[in-house]
């Protein structure tokens, strides 16, 4: 596949790639420098305005930021990959396009994103991503043709809603720490952290050491669900460092840590003055008699992590369970995904972290160029994931946690729709899967299309995780739809 990298490219403009990368998180921009560097040409394209997606954010320039790396775990591995980016965006190997939101990949010349072309039995040799390009309102259209693409869309967070969770103050873990990296502010000075999973432990760190007061970080989990996942921690000692740091971080700032407790209720007016946490059994149901209020003006609260699959699902790629209740695409061991021509890799294979969406990028990006990878890549690769299974496991949302939600607490902020309403739907008018509910209550018809609530409508309609299935991966205006050749409808 490779091809001359000399000549730099237009993709926009209709130039054909070798590989479109979508993402430039972790795992996008390793693939993309990778991918470079073994002679493919290549298009990164990124919804944001600077490299490093969700993790390695960047404070705007007006705020004079003299040293972001101080708010990062692994900056230098994020700052040679982005110069490896611009060295090869210079030499014209890598088209990078900051600000193309792609919402949606078909095989050329189709009539619709199934993998293969009308009459052809083959798979696609050739695809075009589309993508709103820019900002409202003076986006425009833009379209971009590869022979391969890769994924890598990352991941959004999983909110599990309770009582007072609309109120002001009340931010996902992950927003906290985003306008920690990107607005150098605090969501408050009094910042309750709770939910579950590893995340956890670095917003609190992060909070504290920038003048924040953690009264608690309240998680759900038990770190003992470890317990049966010695050989993967022992076959990760940075990681068992790394869990030490953030231990020690929050001993010096002198944070409590409570373990199976989870936020069951926020209070205050207008804004959050309180939280009510609440000891959980092993199923995740409240416990009576144990609930304790913790003083706040900010919370900071998230389950873990969804994988973005809109565009893998869109193109009819392969998806299973994954440890921790969500839903992540099936890959083989060079990162294809079940379409052909059609690659992943970093959070929509499962939630792992920086360091394996980096290595799965690397791995990919060799797949793509047909160039075999190094031992070493491909055990990284193995020995992070199964710690990232492990980690998963043992956060695993437990069946009781809607145990806390009153039939008055609203699910779906978007439309409104309470717990309540949603349970109706399920018991009493035979909704038992969360798209029935969704057309009886209005519940994930919203702006967020179903990220914030989806996986709590699920769990009230008894239903098991399953994958988002649409034709658009984000909000496009009609005018680039109506622009669109008859071929691309």
């Amino acid at each position: 596949m490779p091809t001359s990298p000399s000549e730099p490219l237009a993709p926009a403009a209709g130039g054909l790639v070798d590989l479109a990368v979508v993402g430039a998180g972790p795992a996008g921009l390793a693939a993309a420098v990778t991918a470079a560097r073994l002679g493919l040409r290549v298009a990164l394209l990124d919804a944001g305005d600077r490299p490093g997606g969700q993790f390695y954010r960047h404070p705007a320039p007006g705020l004079g930021a003299a040293r972001p790396e101080a708010l990062h775990h692994g900056w230098a591995a994020f700052a040679t990959r982005e110069a490896a980016l611009r060295a090869h965006e210079s030499a014209g190997r890598i088209t990078y396009l900051p600000l193309h939101h792609v919402w949606a990949v078909v095989p050329a010349g189709s009539t619709g994103p199934t993998g293969t072309r009308p009459g052809e039995a083959g798979p696609a040799t050739e695809w075009i991503l589309h993508a709103v390009a820019g900002h409202a309102p003076e986006e425009e259209a833009a379209a971009v043709t590869a022979r391969a693409v890769l994924i890598a869309t990352g991941a959004y967070e999983r909110q599990l809603p309770f009582p007072g969770w609309t109120l002001p103050g009340v931010v996902g873990a992950g927003g906290a720490q985003a306008m920690l990296k990107s607005g150098l502010v605090l969501p408050g000075r009094r910042v309750v952290v709770a939910g579950s999973g590893p995340l956890l432990l670095a917003v609190a760190g992060s909070l504290a050491a920038a003048g924040a007061t953690v009264p608690a970080v309240v998680e759900a989990a038990a770190y003992t669900a470890y317990a049966g996942q010695v050989p993967a921690l022992l076959r990760n000692p940075g990681k068992l460092v790394e869990a030490a740091g953030y231990g020690g971080a929050l001993a010096r700032h002198h944070v409590r840590l409570l373990t199976r407790y989870a936020v069951t209720e926020a209070h205050g007016t207008d804004r959050v003055e309180a939280v009510t946490v609440t000891r959980l059994d092993r199923d995740w149901r409240p416990l009576p008699g144990t609930a304790r209020r913790i003083p706040c003006d900010a919370l900071a609260v998230g389950h873990g992590l969804v994988p973005q699959l809109e565009l893998a699902t869109g193109l009819g790629c392969e998806t299973r369970p994954s440890p921790d209740g969500t839903v992540a695409l099936v890959l083989d061991a060079e990162q294809r995904t079940s379409v052909p021509g059609i690659w992943s890799a970093g959070e929509t294979g499962g939630i792992g972290g920086a360091q394996l969406a980096m290595a799965e990028g690397e791995l990919a990006a060799h797949s793509v160029a047909g160039a075999p990878p190094g031992a070493r890549l491909v055990r990284r690769r193995a020995r992070l994931r199964a710690f990232a299974d492990a980690m998963a496991a043992a956060h695993r949302p437990g069946e009781g946690w809607t145990g806390w939600l009153r039939d008055d607490a609203v699910v779906c902020r978007c439309e409104e729709v309470p717990a309540g309403r949603i349970r109706e739907a399920a018991d009493d008018l035979g909704a038992r899967d969360a798209r029935t509910v969704k057309l009886l209550t209005r519940a994930g018809m919203g702006w967020c299309q179903g990220r914030m609530c989806g996986p709590a409508v699920a769990a009230l309609a008894g239903e098991e995780p399953a994958p988002d299935r649409r034709p658009l991966s984000c909000p496009v205006p009609l005018r680039h739809l109506a622009e669109l050749p008859p071929a691309t409808h």
